[in-house]
């Protein structure tokens, strides 16, 4: 069983990948593979970027006893 691997091994993997596509002559077959693979990888990776700016988003609003900040509206004015 293959454990998850982390956003920077995903990294890594995708940057490897764009590094075999920009410098071979490797067949048609294998570079629609090398393709799909990095393109379900920046699809992981994004989606794992996402998630992370939520938490980051959440963290810095809370106040400091751990209660989130509201956002003034005009109506607050």
């Amino acid at each position: 069983m293959e454990k998850k691997k982390s956003f920077e091994e995903k990294l890594k993997r995708l940057e490897e990948i764009v590094a075999q596509m920009e410098s071979s002559n490797k067949p048609l077959n294998e570079m629609i593979a090398l393709f799909k693979e990095g393109a379900a990888l920046s699809k992981e990776c994004k989606s794992e970027l996402d998630r992370f700016d939520i938490e980051v988003q959440k963290v810095l609003s809370e106040n400091d006893d751990g209660t989130l900040l509201t956002e003034n509206t005009d109506s607050d004015l």
